[in-house]
């Protein structure tokens, strides 16, 4: 096996670091408004922030793991264009779908269906390198 140089992914990292740094501000400025030092003291809109915050922070980081490594085995950077393009936008749509009055939003369940989709695709894929591989051992 060859590593690869990342020339793709990074720019996705760059992208979400600053998608959590906004999601982060938004819970600390709902805790200031609110006047809210530990969990969201039964205020509906900082349990929706703290869940989109939280559901970001539980799934973008092994999903983010995924594309880096799909990329250092060597596939093509339209698979990580493809895969770093769906899971921005399922968390766009996931972020949108909770914010929304009616649940479970449209936004909520294809913002997660595209998140399972882009660990899954992403799994598969590195899954088959390792077999690839395995086989010329």
């Amino acid at each position: 096996m060859t590593a690869h140089a990342l020339l793709v992914s990074p720019l996705y990292a760059g992208f979400f670091a600053l998608m959590l740094f906004v999601l982060s501000i938004g819970v600390i400025r709902l805790r200031g408004k609110r006047r809210v030092q530990f969990g969201d003291g039964g205020h509906l809109d900082l349990q929706i922030a703290m869940r989109i915050h939280g559901n970001f922070a539980e799934y973008v980081p092994l999903a983010l793991l995924v594309i880096v490594m799909v990329e250092a085995v060597g596939y093509s950077r339209y698979w990580i264009h493809i895969l770093g393009l769906a899971l921005v936008a399922a968390r766009l749509l996931h972020a949108w779908g909770l914010t929304r009055d009616k649940q479970p939003s449209s936004g909520r369940v294809v913002g997660m269906t595209l998140t399972f989709a882009v660990l899954a695709a992403g799994g598969v894929l590195l899954i088959v390198d390792f077999a690839r591989n395995a086989a010329l051992m």
